[in-house]
């Protein structure tokens, strides 16, 4: 190919072949100076043998090259050799080579060991040592690893015989790789004749210069430190791939390491395809071991895994790191180059590859090694047949799981279905599989859970698996799926499984209204009056959604969770809200904490991540913040909101919206609460608190009359299922504020009052205290005429903290608002108590404005208000109030913490009432006779 010279493309990789100039001899000054000696005393007439190692590609032939050069310049004879893999089992290969370059005086041998004859002892070796007595001579011998066994002892005898003062020298150079040991040369002379020399990595000063010199500008030194590490600072592959990244036009940048890194990465590995062939048998099946399990076990159990019995493993180890392939680590040798270990496994056959990794999975086993790495060498190894193997597969799928990996567990879980066993335990191989699969593949698992609930075995223990599969494929949230395949179950089903199926489909039938008016002929209603733990937990819940019975929901809540894991998970997490609901919120959530536990050990994810998001939730309304945005990140763990089934994902979404928005990350909360949702999430049980989230948002941002819908078609939703219990959302309340707001004062007094008969009928006192406290605040009563039978701080210990504490807070504003002062500061000390005010941002923020409100002196008392000053609303107030005082609609905005639009919206209205036009006319018809007035929220 032109301009690649001897480069050659190969399998996508430009392929470095041997160029016919040596690389430059970088950082080789001290070899080189001992050379140079040896070289002078040889033309003294003293011999010597020098030994040059070193790992592939670092130079030590041309080491040797660069020595015959120098000898030659000084008139020494210099006889060249080298060995190679095509003559490795070529007797007398090298001898040949060098009796062929004495000429005339070996023609005899040489003659005879052309023609196959069976030479003398040592053919030619006296020959040599003759002319060598006369003409000083330097033999070089090249890639002394590929010489075959004859010509070793040849060359043996010649190192003996040099210490009769022979004025020859001989140059060995190779990388280790060798049957007769890693130091022959040195073995077979005197002490004194001896020179060891090793060729080590060049620097990144080194290579930094190198590069400067091949592509003819300089190099930065994290270009030259990330190329030195790349190549392993082997001058071999560096020369070649420099080249051929010169060639190509590239210059050496940061931007350009990735294509210098893939050129070295494909030299790298044809170099090391082709040292792989000329290994020993010994080497080889060691290196494939060391390849498949060499991060498992040490080396004699490496050496026993390639078959290897009797073996001299210091030996062959040394030659192993000499050659480049490993590097030692205690009792362990670890290969060098990851693609080494893929090359190495490419040339293996299939069957052999596999068989290799069944044996090395079975050691493993046997020396306790982790699940995990024994799974992953099962993966490509065939069914071995053995009870451990499933076990220990389902063992890795358990540790991948806990690191969240849950694609690697579903693998390890499909090739434990591979192995033969029983089919009760193949089923449920299948129902963890499909508990992985729901976050990566829930699609492929929502098939195996259907196949799961249509099995027709009989028994105990397919009557729990089917529910568990039924109960798993609900909890992702697709409902219709529930209802179908609980219906079709339920046509074999007896005893307690017909009991959990018929609690599962109800459950799933709260999606779909008309199911529960009209249920179908064929399948059992849920009874009044359960025995069953999975259908009181659904009871349980269904009286507390209605607001019925609160003393009954909470016996049959603590029924369901009494029986644990005994029941199916979402009639009891279903208990958990009901229970929490009867204000027992302290036992509901220890009895979540304890669910989640068991959820967690199971590895149940789509059950788990319902928990969470149900945690969350319960904290989030209970203000405390931190432990809500904490469960909300772990349910999202556990099944990723894009695995979630539309039908339940707005829970999750709504509930990080909410703790956004306390938080005051005020576009993040918007951001979430518009999160379009697909086709059909309209329909599911947690719909409408999305559309309460995003209620939330529009009051926020000042679109009082979005809000104001919003918050209604949240309630229609809930009154279409029969949930009418203000404690499942206080629709009403927030939507008779944004009413008042909005002028519409009768709306908001129907709303509040139709949210107190509810709250009185279900008779939780955190349900009634709050309603109360927005009946208050919609028909301005005075907070202190003791009316509503709770104390604020009773209802600060009760759930619904948050909920209290802003209701609170809205109350204490009218109240500064209408200058009662004295009250104000009652509730404002009420409220500074709650915790709730130190985790929410947002309530934190309005609180301290309060304060500063309340602390400013007041002002003269002989001023009148505006006429039809009182006609306005608490939020009208407010901004009029600091318009009076002469701040502008940003300033008001900031102040109160709303939109420009919603100050103006305001403001356009209190014009409208008090039949003015402008602000300038406002300040000039009074002055304000009240302190100064809050600017909170």
């Amino acid at each position: 190919m032109t301009g690649l010279k001897d480069e050659h493309l190969y399998a996508g990789f430009i392929r470095a072949g041997r160029r016919r100039a040596d690389p430059p001899l970088l950082e080789r000054e001290e070899e080189q100076a001992e050379l140079g000696r040896v070289v002078a005393a040889l033309g003294e007439g003293r011999p010597a043998v020098v030994s040059v190692t070193g790992c592939p590609g670092f130079g030590h032939n041309a080491l040797l090259r660069w020595a015959g050069r120098l000898a030659e310049e000084r008139s020494v004879r210099v006889l060249r050799v080298s060995g190679s893999l095509a003559e490795r089992d070529l007797r007398y290969g090298a001898v040949t080579q060098l009796l062929g370059l004495l000429g005339e005086v070996a023609e005899r041998s040489l003659r005879d060991l052309r023609a196959h004859q069976e030479p003398a002892c040592l053919p030619g070796l006296p020959e040599l040592l003759h002319t060598a007595r006369r003409t000083p001579t330097l033999v070089t011998v090249e890639d002394a690893q590929w010489l075959d066994p004859a010509s070793v002892q040849w060359l043996q005898a010649l190192v003996r015989r040099l210490s009769n003062g022979v004025p020859l020298v001989l140059l060995v150079a190779r990388t280790g790789l060798y049957p007769n040991g890693p130091d022959w040369p040195a073995d077979a002379a005197p002490a004194r004749l001896t020179r060891r020399l090793t060729a080590h990595p060049l620097s990144p000063r080194a290579v930094a210069a190198l590069i400067e010199r091949i592509c003819d500008t300089p190099c930065d030194e994290a270009f030259a430190a990330a190329a030195t590490e790349a190549a392993h600072g082997s001058p071999a592959v560096l020369h070649a791939a420099l080249h051929c990244f010169a060639d190509a036009g590239h210059r050496p940048t940061a931007d350009r390491l990735p294509q210098l890194h893939t050129l070295i990465t494909g030299i790298i590995g044809d170099r090391a395809g082709r040292a792989l062939r000329g290994l020993t048998d010994e080497a080889t099946a060691v290196l494939r071991a060391l390849a498949v399990a060499g991060d498992l076990l040490d080396f004699p159990l490496i050496c026993s895994l390639a078959g290897l019995r009797t073996v001299r493993e210091a030996r062959l180890r040394a030659a192993l790191e000499m050659a480049g392939f490993t590097v030692p680590e205690g009792s362990y040798e670890r290969l060098r180059i990851p693609i080494v270990r893929a090359r190495i496994l490419e040339d293996m056959p299939a069957a052999e590859r596999a068989a290799l990794h069944a044996r090395a999975a079975h050691l493993a086993y046997q020396i306790v090694a982790d699940d995990e790495d024994i799974a992953r060498l099962l993966l490509e190894a065939p069914p071995v047949g053995e009870p451990w193997a499933v076990h220990t597969l389902r063992g890795g799928s358990g540790a991948a799981l806990r690191r969240g990996d849950f694609a690697r567990a579903a693998t390890y879980l499909r090739r434990a279905l591979d192995e033969p066993q029983d089919p009760l335990q193949r089923a449920h191989i299948t129902l963890d599989l499909a508990d992985a699969e729901a976050v990566a593949a829930p699609e492929a698992a929502d098939r195996r859970l259907t196949a799961l609930v249509q099995a027709p075995d009989e028994g105990e223990p397919w009557a729990q698996l089917r529910v568990r599969a039924l109960d798993t494929g609900l909890a992702r949230g697709d409902d219709a799926w529930g209802r179908r395949a609980a219906a079709h179950a339920l046509a074999t089903a007896h005893g307690s499984e017909r009991d959990d199926l018929i609690a599962l489909y109800w459950h799933a039938a709260e999606s779909a209204p008309e199911l529960c008016d009209l249920p179908a002929p064929d399948l059992p209603a849920l009874p009044e009056h359960p025995l069953s733990p999975a259908q009181a937990g659904i009871r349980a819940w269904q009286l507390a959604a209605r607001g019925r019975h609160r003393g009954r929901a909470a016996e049959l809540a603590r029924r369901a969770l009494d029986a644990g894991n005994a029941a199916p998970a979402l009639p009891r997490l279903a208990a958990v809200q009901a229970l929490w609901s009867t204000d027992a919120a302290g036992e509901a959530e220890d009895r979540l904490a304890a669910i989640i536990t068991e959820l967690r050990r199971r590895h149940s994810h789509p059950a788990l991540a319902r928990a969470l998001a149900l945690s969350a939730e319960l904290h989030l309304r209970g203000g405390r913040l931190d432990a809500a945005d904490r469960a909300a990140d772990a349910a999202e763990r556990a099944l990723p909101l894009a695995s979630w089934h539309p039908l339940a994902a707005p829970h999750l979404i709504a509930v990080r919206s909410t703790i956004a928005q306390e938080d005051r990350r005020c576009d993040e909360a918007r951001a979430l609460a518009r999160t379009p949702m697909p086709p059909g999430a309209e329909h599911g049980l947690h719909w409408p608190y999305l559309l309460y989230a995003r209620a939330r948002v529009a009051v926020e941002e000042g679109h009082w009359a979005e809000g104001a819908e919003l918050f209604k078609e949240s309630g229609r939703w809930l009154l279409r299922r029969q949930w009418a219990n203000p404690i499942v959302l206080p629709w009403r309340s927030m939507a008779a504020r944004a009413c008042l707001t909005l002028g519409d004062q009768e709306q908001a007094q129907r709303l509040i009052r139709e949210e107190l008969t509810l709250a009185r009928q279900w008779g939780a006192p955190s349900a009634l205290g709050l309603a109360q406290l927005g009946a208050e605040s919609v028909d301005q009563q005075d907070p202190a005429d003791g009316a509503r039978g709770t104390t604020f701080r009773d209802l600060g210990e009760l759930p619904t903290r948050l909920t209290y504490a802003w209701v609170l807070a809205d109350l204490v504003t009218e109240e500064v608002t209408k200058g009662q002062h004295a009250t104000a500061s009652r509730l404002l000390c009420e409220l500074s108590r709650l915790t709730v005010t130190r985790t929410s941002s947002r309530l934190a923020e309005r609180v301290r404005w309060l304060t500063a409100q309340l602390d400013q002196p007041p002002a003269p008392d002989d001023d009148t208000l505006p006429e039809g000053w009182h006609a306005l609303s608490a939020a009208e107030r407010q901004t009029a109030e600091l318009a009076r005082r002469g701040l502008g609609n940003r300033e008001i905005a900031e102040q109160l913490m709303v939109s420009r639009r919603t100050v103006e919206h305001r403001l356009s209205s209190t014009y409208k009432k008090l039949r003015i036009t402008s602000r300038k006319e406002l300040r000039a018809r009074s002055r304000s006779t009240e302190r100064d007035v809050t600017d909170a929220v």
